[in-house]
């Protein structure tokens, strides 16, 4: 008869089982990316990056001059079936020949590529206009971006909690509800990587926030998600920041001196506390600066009405004036 402190022995190794992961394949997150430029019509930049993270993940980015809006996409490839996390800004293959250069990083098998799902990060035309490249090739399915299709199709009877997840055979993705910034966002966890796909979530860039309280809710769940796992590196869906964390102009074509993708595990274990900073209109904490876009438009609204209105008062009191001199001379 064995000893009972094995038996206890045996019992906490199982354990510390439970919560350890193995380690995450290396990959290569030195990237470097076109800058754009003032005038695109300068330029020779291919419209489409691909860096090879490793032999079976992939980073994809729009160029500054094919759109301003610069998305990234990522390609996860497995086993039986590959994931490509969002299509970009660019409907035209001709412009943009995302769908080809996605299939020809696939493996192929004779005259067939391997099977290839496409999802999205959430419903925002800049990440999922390419779509229509993808939605006649044979082997290829695509989820759509409105809530209803993405409970249905992940299974999300309790949105949005729960977690969902994608086999691709000998690899498993976690699909994670994060609204907040979209209704149907989604952020992605890849355990063979390490890498966290966190969309318009999280990234180095202005947080657009249309539901602050969804927008908490999601980033505590996250940040419980990832507490003891290991993530090498939060990959966002664009780059609005310089390397010194100033902001580049809206619709600009042209990103000098990009602030790197990565963002850290700290960083996102971090951002519950940055959105419990946020005032519900616009608020800057270190880098990151979050707003509510329709707040703000309408504040812009607002106040150029005022201006105008302001404008058309001296403008009437100018005329006024000018009539009452007109007359006394008279």
């Amino acid at each position: 008869m064995k000893c009972p402190w094995m038996y206890l022995l045996a019992l906490s190794t199982m354990l510390m089982g439970l919560n350890t992961y193995a380690d995450p394949a290396p990959g290569l997150l030195d990237m470097h990316w076109n800058p754009g430029a003032p005038d695109c019509k300068e330029t020779s930049q291919p419209p489409l990056q691909v860096h090879r993270y490793n032999d079976r993940t992939y980073i994809l980015r729009e160029n500054p001059c094919a759109t301003y809006e610069a998305p990234f996409m990522y390609l996860l490839i497995g086993s039986n079936r590959a994931l490509l996390i969002d299509s970009g800004d660019v409907a035209d293959a001709k412009q943009m020949p995302l769908a080809r250069t996605v299939m020809d990083l696939l493996p192929a098998d004779g005259t067939s590529r391997l099977p290839l799902l496409v999802v999205h990060t959430h419903g925002h035309l800049d990440h999922r206009l390419g779509d229509a490249q993808f939605q006649s090739l044979p082997h290829v399915q695509v989820v759509q971006t409105d809530l209803t299709h993405v409970k249905q199709y992940f299974g999300f009877n309790d949105w949005p909690n729960g977690i969902a997840h994608i086999d691709l055979g000998d690899r498993t993705v976690d699909v994670l509800p994060t609204p907040g910034h979209y209704p149907s966002h989604l952020s992605f966890y890849d355990g063979s990587t390490g890498l966290f796909f966190s969309g318009d979530f999280f990234m180095p860039g202005r947080l657009i926030i249309d539901n602050a309280a969804d927008d908490l809710a999601s980033a505590l769940r996250v940040a419980d998600f990832v507490r003891d796992r290991p993530v090498t590196a939060v990959l966002g869906g664009h780059v609005e920041l310089n390397a010194q964390g100033d902001s580049f102009d809206f619709g600009s074509t042209y990103h000098p001196n990009e602030h790197a993708l990565p963002l850290s595990k700290q960083d996102l274990m971090a951002l519950p506390a940055r959105i419990a900073k946020y005032n519900g209109f616009y608020t800057q904490d270190g880098m990151f600066i979050m707003f509510d876009q329709y707040r703000v438009l309408a504040a812009q609204l607002a106040a150029i009405v005022v201006v105008l209105a302001a404008m058309i008062t001296l403008m009437w009191r100018y005329l006024r004036r000018r009539k009452r001199l007109r007359l006394a001379r008279a």
